[in-house]
């Protein structure tokens, strides 16, 4: 039982983080802390009230950043780890193929009588002739 409440409340962990860096990680977010950074301009007694939220809002969103950019990063490993097992499996498979045209082709190479007509024979070499002088 314990098992289950804590992998659901690992769960319910990973899904507020990563929701947490799109928010932090949107443009909305940008403006709306520009427009934050502009209110002691507007209203100078508030200035050290804002600078406190702010303070709290940075000590909430890095280390909230950082556990999203670690779960989001996990499931990019996840991925990349099964690509390159199926790339492996693909690489496997080729070579095997490889390996089963070069014997069907063995045979191929080797140097074969042709008999153009009945009186002449030819014989298909694939090693070049010695130079001539």
């Amino acid at each position: 039982m314990t098992k289950t409440v804590s992998a659901m409340l690992a769960r319910i962990n990973d899904s507020v983080a990563v929701k947490m860096t799109m928010l932090f990680g949107s443009i909305w977010c940008v403006y709306a802390f520009f427009l934050f950074s502009l209110v002691p301009v507007l209203v100078p007694a508030w200035q050290n009230t804002l600078l406190y939220i702010s303070n709290c809002i940075q000590l909430v969103a890095l280390p909230a950043l950082m556990v999203g950019n670690a779960v989001l990063s996990r499931g990019a490993d996840r991925r990349a780890a099964e690509d390159h097992q199926a790339l492996l499996e693909i690489l496997s498979d080729v070579r095997e193929e490889l390996a089963d045209l070069k014997e069907k082709t063995a045979d191929l190479a080797q140097p074969q009588n042709v008999a153009i007509s009945d009186q002449m024979f030819v014989t298909m070499d694939t090693k070049p002739d010695a130079p001539q002088e």
